[in-house]
Protein backbone atom coordinates (compact mmCIF):
# COMPACT_ATOMS: atom_id res chain seq x y z
CA UNK A 1 0.00 0.00 0.00
CA UNK A 2 1.39 3.56 -0.52
CA UNK A 3 -0.16 6.56 0.26
CA UNK A 4 -2.05 7.25 -2.68
CA UNK A 5 -4.16 3.66 -1.89
CA UNK A 6 -7.57 3.57 -0.88
CA UNK A 7 -9.33 0.27 0.96
CA UNK A 8 -12.49 0.27 -0.22
CA UNK A 9 -14.59 -2.42 1.48
CA UNK A 10 -11.53 -4.30 1.07
CA UNK A 11 -10.32 -3.38 -2.09
CA UNK A 12 -7.00 -1.58 -2.92
CA UNK A 13 -8.01 1.40 -5.24
CA UNK A 14 -5.20 3.73 -6.07
CA UNK A 15 -6.23 7.37 -6.26
CA UNK A 16 -3.65 8.60 -9.06
CA UNK A 17 -4.06 8.93 -12.57
CA UNK A 18 -3.31 6.60 -15.12
CA UNK A 19 -1.37 8.20 -18.01
CA UNK A 20 0.64 6.71 -20.50
CA UNK A 21 0.94 3.31 -18.52
CA UNK A 22 2.31 5.06 -15.18
CA UNK A 23 0.41 6.53 -12.11
CA UNK A 24 0.73 10.42 -11.90
CA UNK A 25 -0.08 11.92 -9.06
CA UNK A 26 -1.00 15.63 -8.73
CA UNK A 27 -0.83 18.88 -6.42
CA UNK A 28 -3.96 19.05 -5.26
CA UNK A 29 -6.91 16.47 -4.38
CA UNK A 30 -11.07 16.15 -3.78
CA UNK A 31 -13.01 14.41 -1.16
CA UNK A 32 -14.59 11.24 -2.39
CA UNK A 33 -17.93 10.26 -0.84
CA UNK A 34 -19.80 7.56 -0.24
CA UNK A 35 -23.95 8.11 -0.43
CA UNK A 36 -24.39 5.59 1.46
CA UNK A 37 -23.94 7.19 4.78
CA UNK A 38 -21.79 10.52 3.71
CA UNK A 39 -18.59 8.94 4.98
CA UNK A 40 -15.38 10.21 3.99
CA UNK A 41 -14.04 7.32 1.12
CA UNK A 42 -10.79 9.51 0.66
CA UNK A 43 -9.10 11.89 -1.41
CA UNK A 44 -8.63 11.86 -5.25
CA UNK A 45 -6.07 13.54 -7.16
CA UNK A 46 -7.54 16.70 -9.30
CA UNK A 47 -6.54 17.31 -12.67
CA UNK A 48 -5.91 20.53 -14.02
CA UNK A 49 -4.50 21.39 -17.73
CA UNK A 50 -1.23 19.71 -17.25
CA UNK A 51 -2.74 15.86 -16.64
CA UNK A 52 -4.86 16.95 -19.53
CA UNK A 53 -2.11 17.71 -21.62
CA UNK A 54 0.02 14.71 -20.53
CA UNK A 55 -3.08 12.42 -20.89
CA UNK A 56 -3.38 13.53 -24.37
CA UNK A 57 0.24 13.32 -24.77
CA UNK A 58 0.24 9.78 -24.29
CA UNK A 59 -2.89 8.87 -26.16
CA UNK A 60 -1.20 10.30 -29.24
CA UNK A 61 2.18 9.19 -29.34
CA UNK A 62 0.40 5.32 -28.62
CA UNK A 63 -1.86 6.09 -31.15
CA UNK A 64 -0.05 5.05 -34.46
CA UNK A 65 0.79 1.60 -33.39
CA UNK A 66 -2.26 0.64 -31.76
CA UNK A 67 -4.02 1.47 -35.25
CA UNK A 68 -1.38 -0.31 -36.82
CA UNK A 69 -2.07 -3.51 -34.56
CA UNK A 70 -4.25 -6.21 -36.09
CA UNK A 71 -8.21 -6.30 -35.80
CA UNK A 72 -7.60 -9.73 -34.12
CA UNK A 73 -4.83 -8.75 -31.70
CA UNK A 74 -7.28 -5.97 -30.53
CA UNK A 75 -9.55 -8.06 -30.16
CA UNK A 76 -7.80 -10.56 -28.64
CA UNK A 77 -6.74 -8.29 -25.79
CA UNK A 78 -10.36 -6.94 -25.38
CA UNK A 79 -11.21 -10.19 -24.73
CA UNK A 80 -8.49 -10.48 -21.69
CA UNK A 81 -9.36 -7.39 -20.41
CA UNK A 82 -13.19 -9.02 -20.24
CA UNK A 83 -11.60 -12.03 -18.30
CA UNK A 84 -10.24 -9.10 -16.00
CA UNK A 85 -13.07 -7.63 -15.20
CA UNK A 86 -15.07 -11.29 -14.88
CA UNK A 87 -12.29 -12.35 -12.16
CA UNK A 88 -12.62 -9.31 -9.97
CA UNK A 89 -16.78 -8.59 -10.45
CA UNK A 90 -17.13 -8.89 -6.38
CA UNK A 91 -14.36 -6.07 -5.92
CA UNK A 92 -15.86 -3.93 -8.99
CA UNK A 93 -19.72 -4.18 -7.49
CA UNK A 94 -18.74 -3.41 -3.84
CA UNK A 95 -16.62 -0.62 -4.82
CA UNK A 96 -19.21 0.75 -7.57
CA UNK A 97 -21.68 0.35 -4.71
CA UNK A 98 -19.80 2.37 -2.10
CA UNK A 99 -19.10 4.59 -4.58
CA UNK A 100 -22.26 5.48 -5.78
CA UNK A 101 -24.75 3.79 -3.71
CA UNK A 102 -26.52 1.46 -6.66
CA UNK A 103 -27.84 -1.72 -5.31
CA UNK A 104 -25.00 -4.19 -5.25
CA UNK A 105 -26.97 -6.91 -6.02
CA UNK A 106 -27.17 -5.15 -9.35
CA UNK A 107 -23.72 -4.76 -9.96
CA UNK A 108 -23.06 -8.08 -8.84
CA UNK A 109 -25.44 -9.92 -11.11
CA UNK A 110 -26.24 -7.61 -13.82
CA UNK A 111 -23.91 -4.06 -14.05
CA UNK A 112 -20.78 -5.52 -13.86
CA UNK A 113 -21.18 -8.62 -15.93
CA UNK A 114 -22.34 -6.36 -18.82
CA UNK A 115 -19.26 -4.69 -18.60
CA UNK A 116 -17.29 -7.51 -19.29
CA UNK A 117 -20.36 -8.07 -22.29
CA UNK A 118 -19.17 -4.56 -23.20
CA UNK A 119 -15.84 -5.42 -24.82
CA UNK A 120 -16.75 -8.84 -25.63
CA UNK A 121 -19.04 -7.70 -27.72
CA UNK A 122 -17.28 -5.03 -29.20
CA UNK A 123 -13.98 -7.04 -29.88
CA UNK A 124 -16.20 -9.48 -31.88
CA UNK A 125 -17.85 -7.46 -33.86
CA UNK A 126 -14.62 -5.72 -35.47
CA UNK A 127 -13.90 -9.22 -36.62
CA UNK A 128 -17.08 -9.08 -39.06
CA UNK A 129 -17.09 -5.13 -39.26
CA UNK A 130 -17.31 -5.24 -43.47
CA UNK A 131 -18.95 -3.78 -46.02
CA UNK A 132 -19.39 -4.86 -49.16
CA UNK A 133 -17.61 -3.50 -52.08
CA UNK A 134 -19.67 -1.82 -55.21
CA UNK A 135 -19.34 -0.86 -58.39
CA UNK A 136 -20.04 2.37 -59.91
CA UNK A 137 -19.46 2.51 -63.77
CA UNK A 138 -17.03 -0.45 -63.64
CA UNK A 139 -15.06 1.06 -60.93
CA UNK A 140 -14.98 -0.57 -57.66
CA UNK A 141 -15.96 1.44 -54.26
CA UNK A 142 -14.14 -0.30 -50.99
CA UNK A 143 -15.36 1.38 -47.75
CA UNK A 144 -13.45 0.94 -44.91
CA UNK A 145 -13.09 2.40 -41.30
CA UNK A 146 -9.92 4.19 -40.14
CA UNK A 147 -9.62 5.19 -36.61
CA UNK A 148 -9.57 8.74 -36.21
CA UNK A 149 -7.10 8.94 -33.14
CA UNK A 150 -6.97 10.21 -29.21
CA UNK A 151 -10.90 10.16 -28.11
CA UNK A 152 -11.93 11.66 -24.62
CA UNK A 153 -14.38 10.11 -23.05
CA UNK A 154 -16.52 11.79 -20.17
CA UNK A 155 -18.48 9.37 -18.40
CA UNK A 156 -21.87 10.07 -15.62
CA UNK A 157 -21.56 9.09 -11.86
CA UNK A 158 -25.10 6.93 -12.10
CA UNK A 159 -23.64 4.08 -13.98
CA UNK A 160 -19.71 4.48 -14.01
CA UNK A 161 -18.46 1.51 -15.15
CA UNK A 162 -20.84 0.38 -17.16
CA UNK A 163 -21.07 3.67 -19.46
CA UNK A 164 -17.60 4.12 -19.41
CA UNK A 165 -16.72 0.89 -21.00
CA UNK A 166 -19.84 1.28 -23.22
CA UNK A 167 -17.91 3.96 -24.98
CA UNK A 168 -13.90 2.38 -24.23
CA UNK A 169 -14.52 -0.97 -25.65
CA UNK A 170 -15.54 0.06 -29.17
CA UNK A 171 -12.98 3.06 -29.38
CA UNK A 172 -10.24 0.75 -28.32
CA UNK A 173 -11.45 -1.78 -31.01
CA UNK A 174 -11.55 0.25 -34.15
CA UNK A 175 -7.85 1.57 -32.90
CA UNK A 176 -8.03 4.48 -31.21
CA UNK A 177 -6.46 5.42 -28.15
CA UNK A 178 -8.54 6.80 -25.16
CA UNK A 179 -8.68 9.72 -22.41
CA UNK A 180 -11.44 8.45 -19.86
CA UNK A 181 -12.37 11.35 -17.53
CA UNK A 182 -14.91 9.90 -15.14
CA UNK A 183 -17.37 11.44 -12.96
CA UNK A 184 -16.12 13.28 -9.83
CA UNK A 185 -18.45 11.80 -8.25
CA UNK A 186 -17.80 8.38 -8.67
CA UNK A 187 -14.53 8.18 -10.10
CA UNK A 188 -12.92 4.59 -8.61
CA UNK A 189 -13.94 2.02 -10.50
CA UNK A 190 -12.20 4.21 -13.38
CA UNK A 191 -8.61 3.47 -11.67
CA UNK A 192 -9.49 -0.46 -11.08
CA UNK A 193 -10.65 -0.50 -15.38
CA UNK A 194 -7.20 0.99 -15.60
CA UNK A 195 -5.46 -1.72 -13.69
CA UNK A 196 -7.32 -4.47 -15.07
CA UNK A 197 -6.39 -3.25 -18.64
CA UNK A 198 -2.40 -3.03 -18.04
CA UNK A 199 -2.73 -6.38 -16.42
CA UNK A 200 -4.61 -7.78 -20.04
CA UNK A 201 -1.94 -6.14 -21.94
CA UNK A 202 -3.13 -3.14 -23.44
CA UNK A 203 -0.01 -1.13 -24.26
CA UNK A 204 0.96 1.84 -22.61
CA UNK A 205 -0.67 5.07 -23.60
CA UNK A 206 -4.03 3.06 -25.60
CA UNK A 207 -5.60 4.10 -22.35
CA UNK A 208 -5.31 6.54 -19.96
CA UNK A 209 -7.69 7.94 -16.89
CA UNK A 210 -7.71 11.31 -15.27
CA UNK A 211 -10.00 12.56 -12.68
CA UNK A 212 -11.17 16.15 -12.30
CA UNK A 213 -13.05 18.23 -10.04
CA UNK A 214 -15.83 20.53 -11.82
CA UNK A 215 -14.25 21.88 -15.60
CA UNK A 216 -10.75 21.94 -14.47
CA UNK A 217 -9.88 19.72 -16.29
CA UNK A 218 -12.83 18.53 -18.94
CA UNK A 219 -11.93 22.15 -20.73
CA UNK A 220 -8.80 21.40 -21.34
CA UNK A 221 -9.94 17.91 -22.56
CA UNK A 222 -12.10 18.44 -24.72
CA UNK A 223 -10.20 22.10 -26.42
CA UNK A 224 -7.48 20.07 -27.25
CA UNK A 225 -6.29 20.48 -30.64
CA UNK A 226 -5.32 16.50 -30.28
CA UNK A 227 -8.21 15.54 -29.65
CA UNK A 228 -9.96 13.63 -32.96
CA UNK A 229 -13.44 12.42 -30.84
CA UNK A 230 -15.45 13.20 -27.47
CA UNK A 231 -18.05 10.92 -26.46
CA UNK A 232 -20.14 12.42 -23.19
CA UNK A 233 -22.98 11.49 -21.36
CA UNK A 234 -24.79 13.91 -18.79
CA UNK A 235 -26.22 16.96 -18.47
CA UNK A 236 -27.78 19.43 -21.56
CA UNK A 237 -26.11 22.04 -19.88
CA UNK A 238 -22.58 20.41 -19.95
CA UNK A 239 -22.95 19.15 -23.51
CA UNK A 240 -23.53 22.83 -24.36
CA UNK A 241 -20.01 23.86 -22.85
CA UNK A 242 -18.35 20.97 -24.66
CA UNK A 243 -19.75 21.70 -27.86
CA UNK A 244 -18.75 25.36 -27.38
CA UNK A 245 -15.09 23.91 -26.87
CA UNK A 246 -15.17 21.69 -29.35
CA UNK A 247 -16.13 23.65 -31.79
CA UNK A 248 -12.64 25.42 -32.34
CA UNK A 249 -11.37 22.48 -33.56
CA UNK A 250 -14.00 21.01 -35.44
CA UNK A 251 -14.31 17.49 -33.45
CA UNK A 252 -16.96 15.44 -33.82
CA UNK A 253 -19.21 14.59 -30.88
CA UNK A 254 -21.58 11.95 -29.85
CA UNK A 255 -23.76 13.39 -26.73
CA UNK A 256 -26.26 11.07 -24.90
CA UNK A 257 -27.66 13.75 -22.72
CA UNK A 258 -31.17 13.57 -20.67
CA UNK A 259 -34.32 12.95 -20.82
CA UNK A 260 -37.90 13.13 -19.58
CA UNK A 261 -39.52 9.64 -21.27
CA UNK A 262 -42.66 9.04 -21.06
CA UNK A 263 -44.49 5.62 -20.44
CA UNK A 264 -48.07 5.64 -21.71
CA UNK A 265 -50.72 3.35 -20.36
CA UNK A 266 -53.67 2.70 -22.46
CA UNK A 267 -56.85 0.63 -21.58
CA UNK A 268 -56.10 -1.96 -22.85
CA UNK A 269 -53.13 -3.32 -21.56
CA UNK A 270 -52.06 -5.70 -19.37
CA UNK A 271 -52.46 -3.59 -15.77
CA UNK A 272 -50.33 -5.97 -13.82
CA UNK A 273 -47.67 -5.51 -16.69
CA UNK A 274 -47.92 -1.73 -16.98
CA UNK A 275 -47.80 -1.09 -13.24
CA UNK A 276 -44.38 -3.47 -12.90
CA UNK A 277 -43.09 -1.05 -15.77
CA UNK A 278 -43.78 2.15 -13.97
CA UNK A 279 -42.58 0.85 -10.55
CA UNK A 280 -38.83 -0.37 -12.10
CA UNK A 281 -38.63 3.41 -12.98
CA UNK A 282 -37.35 3.41 -9.73
CA UNK A 283 -34.52 1.68 -10.12
CA UNK A 284 -31.41 3.35 -9.41
CA UNK A 285 -33.08 6.25 -6.98
CA UNK A 286 -34.48 7.19 -10.05
CA UNK A 287 -31.10 7.90 -11.49
CA UNK A 288 -31.31 6.81 -15.12
CA UNK A 289 -31.65 8.78 -17.87
CA UNK A 290 -33.76 6.59 -19.85
CA UNK A 291 -36.58 6.20 -17.18
CA UNK A 292 -39.71 7.21 -17.66
CA UNK A 293 -40.99 9.51 -15.48
CA UNK A 294 -44.02 10.63 -16.91
CA UNK A 295 -47.02 8.18 -16.47
CA UNK A 296 -49.50 8.68 -19.07
CA UNK A 297 -52.57 6.69 -18.44
CA UNK A 298 -55.77 6.61 -20.03
CA UNK A 299 -58.60 7.81 -18.33
CA UNK A 300 -60.95 4.70 -17.99
CA UNK A 301 -57.65 2.37 -16.43
CA UNK A 302 -56.42 5.33 -14.13
CA UNK A 303 -57.90 4.72 -10.85
CA UNK A 304 -57.47 1.35 -11.13
CA UNK A 305 -53.67 1.68 -12.21
CA UNK A 306 -53.06 4.09 -9.32
CA UNK A 307 -54.43 1.72 -6.64
CA UNK A 308 -52.46 -1.21 -8.02
CA UNK A 309 -49.67 1.50 -8.60
CA UNK A 310 -49.57 2.69 -4.89
CA UNK A 311 -49.76 -1.32 -3.33
CA UNK A 312 -46.88 -2.29 -4.91
CA UNK A 313 -44.49 0.61 -4.57
CA UNK A 314 -45.19 1.26 -0.98
CA UNK A 315 -43.41 -2.72 -0.65
CA UNK A 316 -40.23 -0.85 -2.44
CA UNK A 317 -37.65 -1.51 0.37
CA UNK A 318 -35.50 1.53 0.66
CA UNK A 319 -32.37 1.53 2.74
CA UNK A 320 -28.54 0.31 2.56
CA UNK A 321 -27.70 -0.47 -1.20
CA UNK A 322 -25.56 -2.98 0.75
CA UNK A 323 -28.20 -5.38 1.52
CA UNK A 324 -29.77 -7.82 -0.66
CA UNK A 325 -33.23 -6.74 0.51
CA UNK A 326 -33.15 -3.25 -0.51
CA UNK A 327 -35.11 -1.65 -3.71
CA UNK A 328 -34.04 1.72 -3.64
CA UNK A 329 -30.85 3.05 -2.21
CA UNK A 330 -29.11 6.38 -1.86
CA UNK A 331 -29.10 9.46 -4.37
CA UNK A 332 -25.64 10.27 -5.01
CA UNK A 333 -24.43 13.51 -3.66
CA UNK A 334 -26.30 15.97 -1.06
CA UNK A 335 -26.12 18.48 -3.65
CA UNK A 336 -28.34 15.73 -5.77
CA UNK A 337 -30.65 15.41 -3.19
CA UNK A 338 -31.56 19.04 -2.64
CA UNK A 339 -32.01 19.54 -6.08
CA UNK A 340 -34.46 16.32 -6.18
CA UNK A 341 -36.04 17.90 -3.30
CA UNK A 342 -36.40 21.59 -4.55
CA UNK A 343 -38.18 19.70 -7.52
CA UNK A 344 -41.09 18.69 -5.36
CA UNK A 345 -41.49 21.36 -3.27
CA UNK A 346 -41.70 23.50 -5.99
CA UNK A 347 -44.66 21.51 -7.92
CA UNK A 348 -46.31 20.92 -4.48
CA UNK A 349 -46.72 24.69 -3.80
CA UNK A 350 -48.09 25.05 -7.74
CA UNK A 351 -50.90 22.51 -6.74
CA UNK A 352 -49.46 19.19 -7.08
CA UNK A 353 -50.28 16.06 -5.20
CA UNK A 354 -47.93 13.44 -3.58
CA UNK A 355 -50.17 10.26 -4.11
CA UNK A 356 -46.71 8.69 -2.32
CA UNK A 357 -43.41 10.50 -1.13
CA UNK A 358 -43.22 14.05 -1.38
CA UNK A 359 -40.35 14.27 0.88
CA UNK A 360 -36.70 13.18 2.00
CA UNK A 361 -35.67 10.71 4.53
CA UNK A 362 -32.67 10.86 6.39
CA UNK A 363 -29.52 11.10 4.94
CA UNK A 364 -28.60 11.29 1.31
CA UNK A 365 -32.25 9.15 0.27
CA UNK A 366 -35.34 10.44 -1.01
CA UNK A 367 -38.96 8.83 -0.39
CA UNK A 368 -39.89 7.24 -4.25
CA UNK A 369 -42.81 9.88 -4.93
CA UNK A 370 -45.86 9.74 -7.40
CA UNK A 371 -47.30 13.40 -7.97
CA UNK A 372 -50.46 13.68 -9.47
CA UNK A 373 -52.91 17.09 -10.88
CA UNK A 374 -49.75 18.49 -12.45
CA UNK A 375 -49.78 20.52 -16.02
CA UNK A 376 -48.06 19.58 -19.13
CA UNK A 377 -46.20 22.89 -19.24
CA UNK A 378 -45.40 22.51 -15.53
CA UNK A 379 -41.38 22.44 -14.34
CA UNK A 380 -42.34 18.93 -12.52
CA UNK A 381 -43.52 17.99 -16.33
CA UNK A 382 -40.80 19.41 -18.53
CA UNK A 383 -37.39 19.28 -16.76
CA UNK A 384 -35.30 16.35 -16.00
CA UNK A 385 -35.24 15.57 -12.15
CA UNK A 386 -33.04 12.87 -11.98
CA UNK A 387 -34.25 10.89 -8.76
CA UNK A 388 -37.15 9.10 -7.23
CA UNK A 389 -40.04 11.34 -8.64
CA UNK A 390 -42.63 10.08 -11.23
CA UNK A 391 -45.92 12.37 -12.12
CA UNK A 392 -48.83 11.09 -13.29
CA UNK A 393 -51.09 12.20 -16.19
CA UNK A 394 -54.37 11.29 -17.55
CA UNK A 395 -55.60 11.32 -21.61
CA UNK A 396 -58.99 10.35 -23.17
CA UNK A 397 -57.49 9.59 -26.97
CA UNK A 398 -54.70 7.80 -28.38
CA UNK A 399 -54.18 11.28 -30.44
CA UNK A 400 -54.01 13.05 -26.89
CA UNK A 401 -51.25 10.51 -25.47
CA UNK A 402 -48.92 11.09 -28.53
CA UNK A 403 -49.18 14.61 -27.90
CA UNK A 404 -48.89 15.00 -24.44
CA UNK A 405 -45.44 12.11 -24.94
CA UNK A 406 -44.18 14.18 -27.33
CA UNK A 407 -44.30 17.74 -25.42
CA UNK A 408 -41.09 18.43 -23.83
CA UNK A 409 -38.13 19.88 -25.32
CA UNK A 410 -36.62 16.12 -25.00
CA UNK A 411 -36.59 12.42 -26.90
CA UNK A 412 -34.19 9.67 -25.49
CA UNK A 413 -36.59 7.40 -24.62
CA UNK A 414 -40.73 6.20 -24.70
CA UNK A 415 -42.44 3.14 -23.55
CA UNK A 416 -45.59 2.40 -24.13
CA UNK A 417 -48.30 -0.91 -22.70
CA UNK A 418 -50.94 -1.96 -24.93
CA UNK A 419 -52.99 -4.99 -25.82
CA UNK A 420 -53.23 -3.51 -29.26
CA UNK A 421 -50.67 -4.70 -31.53
CA UNK A 422 -51.56 -2.19 -34.42
CA UNK A 423 -51.87 0.19 -32.08
CA UNK A 424 -48.53 -0.31 -30.22
CA UNK A 425 -46.76 -0.01 -34.36
CA UNK A 426 -49.10 3.39 -34.70
CA UNK A 427 -48.33 5.23 -31.78
CA UNK A 428 -44.64 4.24 -31.80
CA UNK A 429 -44.15 5.53 -34.86
CA UNK A 430 -45.08 8.96 -33.64
CA UNK A 431 -42.86 8.74 -30.84
CA UNK A 432 -40.38 10.94 -30.76
CA UNK A 433 -37.49 9.16 -28.96
CA UNK A 434 -34.29 7.08 -29.67
CA UNK A 435 -35.39 3.93 -28.12
CA UNK A 436 -39.17 2.73 -28.01
CA UNK A 437 -40.56 -0.29 -25.81
CA UNK A 438 -43.37 -1.68 -25.98
CA UNK A 439 -44.98 -4.01 -22.96
CA UNK A 440 -41.11 -3.64 -21.58
CA UNK A 441 -38.28 -1.41 -20.18
CA UNK A 442 -34.99 -1.41 -20.43
CA UNK A 443 -33.85 -4.23 -22.95
CA UNK A 444 -31.01 -3.06 -24.53
CA UNK A 445 -28.83 -5.05 -27.57
CA UNK A 446 -25.34 -3.56 -27.75
CA UNK A 447 -26.15 -4.29 -31.71
CA UNK A 448 -28.99 -1.64 -31.70
CA UNK A 449 -27.99 2.47 -32.42
CA UNK A 450 -28.42 4.37 -28.92
CA UNK A 451 -28.84 8.07 -28.29
CA UNK A 452 -31.59 10.51 -28.55
CA UNK A 453 -33.83 13.35 -30.59
CA UNK A 454 -33.71 16.87 -29.51
CA UNK A 455 -32.47 17.88 -26.30
CA UNK A 456 -31.77 14.41 -25.62
CA UNK A 457 -28.38 14.12 -27.46
CA UNK A 458 -26.10 13.95 -30.63
CA UNK A 459 -25.65 10.82 -32.96
CA UNK A 460 -25.57 7.44 -32.37
CA UNK A 461 -23.52 4.71 -30.70
CA UNK A 462 -23.89 0.89 -30.62
CA UNK A 463 -23.12 -1.97 -33.46
CA UNK A 464 -21.93 -0.27 -36.33
CA UNK A 465 -22.74 3.02 -35.07
CA UNK A 466 -20.42 3.40 -32.50
CA UNK A 467 -17.54 2.20 -35.23
CA UNK A 468 -18.95 5.07 -37.24
CA UNK A 469 -18.04 7.23 -34.58
CA UNK A 470 -15.14 6.56 -33.82
CA UNK A 471 -13.57 5.98 -36.83
CA UNK A 472 -12.83 8.41 -40.23
CA UNK A 473 -14.94 6.38 -42.78
CA UNK A 474 -13.58 5.97 -46.34
CA UNK A 475 -14.29 5.31 -50.06
CA UNK A 476 -11.53 3.74 -51.94
CA UNK A 477 -12.85 3.72 -55.64
CA UNK A 478 -10.24 2.16 -57.87
CA UNK A 479 -10.55 2.51 -61.95
CA UNK A 480 -10.11 -1.06 -64.03
CA UNK A 481 -7.53 0.61 -65.84
CA UNK A 482 -4.05 2.07 -65.43
CA UNK A 483 -1.99 -0.54 -63.56
CA UNK A 484 1.10 -2.05 -65.58
CA UNK A 485 1.09 -5.78 -65.18
CA UNK A 486 2.74 -7.66 -62.66
CA UNK A 487 2.69 -10.84 -63.75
Amino acid sequence: MTEHTLTVAGVAVDTRHWIGGERVASAGTFTDVSPIDGSTIGEIARGTAAEAEAAVAAAKAAFPAWAATSRAERARILHAVADGVEKRIEELAIVETTDNGALLRSHRRGVMPRVAHNFRFFADWLLTLEHADFETRGHTNHVSWDPAGPSVLITPWNAPLMLSTWKVAPALAVGNTVVLKPAEWSPLTASLLADIAAEAGLPAGVLNVVQGYGSEIGDALTSHPDVRRISFTGSVPTARRISAAAAANLTPLSLELGGKSPLLVFADADLDLAVDLAVEQYDNAGQVCLAATRILVEEPAAEEFTRRFVAKASGLVQGDPRDEATDVGPTIHPRQLEKIDGFVRRALAAGARAVIGGHPGDGQYYAPTLLTDVAQGSEIVQEEVFGPVLTLQTFRSEEEAVRLADDTRFGLAATLATGDPERAARVAARLVAGTVWVNCFFVRDLQAPFGGSRHSGVGREGGTWSFDFYCDLKNTVTAPKGFKDHG
